[in-house]
Parts: structure tokens; sequence; C-alpha cells
């Protein structure tokens, strides 16, 4: 009898892990750093260690690696809510501007940090136009994800057996 034939038996299924099952800070983190080693398309420019990353943060970023943190985020956002555009990213990554003794306001994330990442998934080929409607994971980047998400979960699980059932 194969396992196959003993898992419809059982009526157990095998669930392929995605980006979804794991936790997004872990998966951030380890993203990011694949990014920095392995892929050459996604470089930061001169200009990204002198900007912020929108009118409503008061300094640059602290983290020196802080582009690749933020390519990871960028590609996860799109695998879990793609289609997606610059604006709609630029919203998710604003946050609330201090106005001095005026009540504080929401604002929009840059622009320019967020399509330059985008361009830049596109060259690796993570990422896809998809017409009118925005960004889309391709193929190559969705197998990324759910590879590095497969890695994880075996991590947390050997880490933490109690929470295999979940």
């Amino acid at each position: 009898m194969s396992v196959l034939q003993k898992f419809k038996q059982s009526g157990k299924r095998r669930k392929m892990t995605t980006a979804y099952d794991v936790p997004a800070d872990v998966l951030i983190e380890k993203l990011s750093g694949y990014f920095k080693e392995n892929i050459r398309e996604l470089t930061p420019p001169e200009w990204s260690g002198y900007v912020k990353t929108g009118s409503h943060v008061e300094k640059v970023p602290q983290n020196p690696d802080w582009w690749y943190v933020r390519s990871a985020s960028i590609l996860r956002k799109i695998y879990m809510n793609g289609p997606i555009g610059v604006s709609r990213l630029r919203k998710e990554y604003g946050g609330r501007k201090r106005r001095g003794v005026r009540p504080a306001h929401f604002a929009k994330a840059g622009g320019n940090i967020i399509r330059s990442i985008l361009q830049q998934l596109e060259q690796a080929g993570l990422a896809q136009k998809d017409d009118a409607k925005g960004r889309n994971v391709s193929g190559k980047g969705r197998s990324l994800l759910d590879a590095m998400s497969t890695q994880i979960k075996r991590d947390l699980d050997r880490d933490r057996p109690e929470l295999k059932d979940y």
C-alpha cells in the first residue's frame, strides 16, 4: 500500500505551508537576509542612507539593512493582498504625523522608495505587473516565499513541539 493510499484511508491531508502559516516577523527577517546575500537586483540606491521613509517619520531608518527588510515586507504584502499598487502600499506603510501642538493626522509613506523596490522585485523576477491593477507575485516569488515558510515552519516545530498541531 502506497503512502498516498494510507493518507486517503486515514482521512489526513498534507497541507502545504504558505506565508499565511508562519509569523510575519520571522518570515521577513529570513527573507531579507536571503535578499541581501543572493539577489543582486535588490540593491539600495546611493540616496537610501539619507532619506526618511515618509513625511510622518522624524529620522532616517536606524537599521543599515532597512532596504532589504522593506523589500521583504513589500513582497510579503503583495503575496497576501495582491494585486496591489503603489498607492495602497503607501497607505500600508504610512503612519501618524505629529504636528506640534496641533492634533496628529495620518500621512502616507513616501512613494519613490516603494516604487523603486517594486521595480527591483520585477527585475529579479519575483513580482510582475497585473495590467492596471498593480503588482502580483510571480511564480518564482511564490515558490521562494513558500519554501521559506516551509523551512521556518519546520524550525518552529522542532523548537516548540507543543505548537505542531497548529
